[in-house]
């Protein structure tokens, strides 16, 4: 068993102020793996006091000694990668061979692109062109709580805290309590590329203990949430006390949509997109919408590719479906299945209860259904498992309305030949994203929403601006 019963603070490993511990379970037996120190107030306050104390040093160090960190992290980081893989599919749920491209992979990408993009990021320049009397200057925002989610542990994690270190914060992380084990191997990665101490600080624990704390905390000047709705307006709320900053990436309900003239592949790419990673990913294209004239013909071919997934314990190599992550989160799907079933929809393929042969762990049927209606629960709530809602429509303003007639408005999908109309209904969608015949985002693309998906932007520049105040500095004369 796996004991996590400390927390990195002011560059050392300390003991938790309170006794309270969970179970840690891998989802592929249902088992215990670890126990896992909860922090409390007391724990929160030590590290937002660290990580206030290394804030002057470290905003004030030249950009190129922030760096030379980060770049000492990439290499601990390739070093164990390995076992950062193994961690996250023990932890959650992902597939083996997945948790080490995919998922490890993840991170490290962010971790070199964010180094690169500083290195041309100007944090410093002139108002306008030829303006020598009026500077803008960004300034890091301060300390940060930084608050991640479980279904990628890795690409949340460095999402968040490399751009916050580059910039010149210091932070503390609250990974996951489902999935703690990768968010400590990271910590120790930190320790490993020595940066200052009080720099990044780490706590265990859950929302009511360490999230709900560093949201209302005043030493804390921004939380960045990567989360469900619900703990979003939770965090915002606690926040609003204390006017810090809060960044949002929550929940999403994507719309695929399918028009006549799509390509052969469009179904088993929203298909697959949508049951990646089992279906836990807030930008999935769980809805989707498809021309009547070949309905029918999608509707088949969706069955069948779902029919003809895998699924096994995340410990086997291969392309297959691990289990979703908790009995929670299991349970949660299955609700939605049964409204799905009791509302109406045509269940063409999975349904309830575990894939056949598998009696234990936490493993979900790749379920269709069709015949629904944009008002049905399962077209309405996010499902996070692998649950597709196949929905039909006649013209392209409806297409477009029932995309939008949703509280979410993350990344939205559109499948046709025809690019005039491709760009018209990619414009008329309120998405922070749209993915236009399978063409993916680049790791500059900003992440993040609309609506009820959150309110800031991951990746590129903008996760950098995340991180920075402007501050307008009037009578600067480069003359003088």
């Amino acid at each position: 068993m796996i004991e996590l019963h400390s927390f990195y603070v002011d560059g050392r490993w300390v003991a938790p102020a309170g006794r309270a511990r969970i179970d840690v379970i891998d989802p592929s037996t249902e088992e215990p793996i670890a126990t896992l120190a909860l922090g409390d107030e007391a724990d929160t306050d030590r590290a937002v006091a660290a990580a206030r104390a290394a804030f002057p040093a470290w905003s004030a160090a030249p950009l190129e000694t922030r760096l030379a960190a980060l770049e000492r992290l990439v290499a601990v980081y390739e070093r164990r990668s390995d076992e950062l893989g193994r961690a996250i599919s023990l932890e959650m749920g992902a597939p083996i061979d997945m948790a080490k491209s995919a998922q490890v992979g993840a991170g490290i990408s962010h971790l070199r692109h964010f180094i690169e993009r500083a290195r041309r990021f100007e944090f410093e320049g002139w108002l306008e062109p030829g303006d020598t009397a009026h500077r803008l200057v960004r300034d890091p925002i301060g300390v940060c709580g930084l608050i991640t989610p479980w279904n990628w542990p890795m690409n949340q994690i460095l999402l968040k805290v490399t751009p916050a270190l580059l910039t010149g914060c210091t932070v503390i992380l609250k990974p996951s309590e489902i999935s703690p084990l990768s968010g400590h191997i990271f910590a120790e990665m930190v320790h490993e590329a020595e940066f200052p101490a009080g720099v990044f600080n780490l706590l265990h624990g859950d929302g009511a203990g360490v999230g709900s704390r560093l949201a209302a905390h005043p030493g804390v000047d921004m939380i960045s949430f990567t989360g469900s709705t619900r703990a979003g307006i939770a965090i915002t709320r606690n926040a609003a006390a204390t006017v810090k900053r809060v960044s949002l990436e929550l929940g999403g309900k994507g719309a695929n949509i399918l028009f006549a003239d799509a390509d052969d592949a469009a179904v088993e790419r929203g298909l697959g997109s949508c049951f990646y990673n089992s279906g836990q990913g807030c930008n999935a294209p769980s809805r989707m919408f498809v021309h009547r004239d070949i309905y029918d013909r999608v509707v088949e071919t969706a069955a069948r590719l779902a029919g003809d997934i895998a699924v096994r314990p995340a410990s086997e190599p291969g392309e297959h479906l691990g289990p979703v992550v908790s009995a929670r989160q299991f349970e949660h799907i299955q609700t939605m299945i049964a409204a799905g079933i009791a509302e109406g929809a045509r269940l063409v393929a999975g349904g309830l209860g575990r894939p056949d042969g598998l009696e234990r762990g936490y493993f979900v049927r790749p379920t269709v259904f069709a015949d629904a209606t944009n008002q049905m629960t399962i077209a309405r709530e996010e499902i996070f498992g692998p649950v597709l809602v196949i929905l039909p429509f006649e013209t392209e303003d409806e297409a477009i309305a029932m995309a939008n007639d949703t509280v979410y408005g993350l990344t939205n999908y559109v499948q046709t030949r025809d690019m005039e109309r491709a760009r018209r209904v990619a414009r008329a969608m309120r998405s922070g994203m749209v993915e236009i015949n399978g063409v993916g985002r680049r790791l500059s693309t900003p992440f993040g929403g609309f609506k009820q998906s959150g309110n800031g932007r991951e990746g590129g520049d903008w996760g950098i601006e995340e991180f920075l105040e402007v501050k307008a500095i009037s009578g600067w004369d480069a003359a003088n």
